[in-house]
């Protein structure tokens, strides 16, 4: 199967000219196709087929590697393919891995309380410290596995959640302090960094894999918030019919079924998107196109406000929260609808609606980066206002970038590879920052 793959990516590059790039974001939804039919039973070289029969409905330069194929192997011209109303069937040996995985992940939320470290008694702090460690390598452990990763990333991985482990439980935070907030807060995006490394299988260099990690990383969000809706209402009809006898099961409920339902979940979610991926990506539009003509419209009602009333933006603390959560919306929002988007189709209306968008998102990052200047001139710095100037700068900067492309994508001077190529870039700076705010920032500020 290997050996296949590699004879289509040498067409490609030696007889199509398909830059690097191309290739490998061409070659990542190939084996996605492939994971796919490999779930629904089919061998590999049947895999292999028609995943490139599919990939040549919309790539010139597959379909005419098909043919050259298919001349040379008559025998394989009409691969037959599962019907699009037939049931998916899930191998058992997965399903049972990952059953065991999520319960790893849930019994490890629980696996300090056997060290004298319960979730009560005011150790919240602790379990705070260590939210991400108790799912994220599981998450990691699937696509491993899944991917079919080397030694050394597994060495890697287990290194840096170690250091991680070391890191957040070995520094002597002030309780309630801005540095540990924000220790919290960036220490799952850090992490999140390896579990991307799983997911691309080692490539993560790849502008399409760090594309479809981010297809993943939204459908990952839609099916958890799922899940915990559904955990929710499940853990609600529990607490009535034990009460209905008398019992009280709440305690139970605190202690086991939500954080270990909570942990687990997030392994059964990383597995239902990836088995499911063209559900996802049929839901990734819809969202899109939904949210960004109303995100676009309430940015340009506030500007054209603020101007109007002649009022600046406050310097308050939470207000500059606000706003930085506001431009991560709009920046998810831009990477979810880019993931989704057809990169072969001309520029429409929907564009023409993400560049107003974007434009009004830069602007208020502008409004927010003076008002936090404005904050620091006044008080000095802060691990809070430093965290903050530091992201918003980084925004700054791929927001002005996304803003440029589109431009010339828009105007039809630039193709949409270059906008993607520019925001996939942008993934490994959050995350080193996620890491510099984690790492240094507590040291810096004396733990404060």
């Amino acid at each position: 199967m290997e050996q296949q793959i590699g004879d289509w990516r040498d067409y490609l590059r030696h007889r199509e000219s398909v830059p690097d790039s191309d290739a490998d974001e061409l070659e990542g939804r190939l084996r996605e196709e492939m994971a796919g039919l490999a779930r629904a039973g089919l061998a590999p070289d049947e895999t292999f087929l028609v995943a490139v029969r599919r990939l040549g409905e919309v790539d010139e330069a597959t379909r005419r590697f098909l043919q050259v194929r298919v001349g040379r192997h008559p025998r394989q011209a009409t691969p037959v393919r599962p019907g699009a109303g037939e049931a998916v069937p899930v191998r058992r040996a997965n399903f049972y891995a990952v059953i065991g995985l999520a319960a790893g992940a849930g019994l490890s939320v629980k696996l300090p309380a056997f060290f004298g470290i319960p979730m009560s008694d005011g150790n919240e702090e602790f379990y705070l410290r260590n939210a991400a460690l108790f799912a994220l390598p599981w998450v990691f452990a699937y696509f491993g596995l899944q991917r079919g990763l080397t030694r050394r990333y597994w060495v890697a991985a287990g290194a840096g959640f170690a250091a991680a482990a070391l890191l957040l439980n070995s520094y002597p935070f002030d309780t309630g302090g801005q540095t540990f907030a924000l220790v919290v807060l960036h220490s799952p995006i850090a992490c999140w960094a390896l579990v991307a490394i799983a997911h691309t299988g080692g490539m993560w260099r790849s502008a399409g894999r760090r594309m479809h990690f981010v297809r993943f990383s939204g459908g990952l969000f839609i099916q958890y918030v799922l899940i915990a809706l559904g955990g929710g209402v499940l853990t609600g009809l529990f607490l009535l019919a034990f009460q209905a006898i008398g019992i009280d099961a709440e305690p139970l409920a605190q202690r086991w079924l939500l954080p270990c339902g909570a942990a687990g979940a997030l392994v059964v979610a990383a597995w239902l998107v990836d088995a499911k991926q063209s559900v996802v990506e049929s839901m990734a539009p819809v969202l899109t196109r939904v949210f960004t003509p109303l995100f676009a419209a309430m940015l340009v009602a506030f500007l054209v406000t603020m101007l109007a009333t002649g009022r600046t933006v406050g310097a308050d603390r939470v207000v500059l929260i606000g706003f930085d959560l506001i431009l991560v919306v709009v920046l998810g929002l831009v990477l979810f609808a880019m993931s989704a988007r057809d990169p072969r189709a001309e520029p429409g209306l929907f564009d023409g609606l993400q560049l107003t968008l974007v434009v009004a998102a830069l602007i208020v990052d502008l409004l927010a980066l003076t008002a936090i200047l404005s904050r620091i001139g006044e008080f000095g710095f802060s691990a809070n206002k430093l965290a903050a100037l530091g992201e918003n700068l980084i925004l700054l900067a791929n927001l002005s970038g996304t803003a440029w492309r589109l431009v010339g994508f828009v105007r039809g001077s630039r193709p949409f590879r270059d906008l993607e190529r520019w925001q996939t870039a942008f993934l490994p700076v959050y995350s080193g920052w996620a890491l510099v705010v984690v790492a240094a920032f507590p040291p810096l500020f004396a733990f404060s």
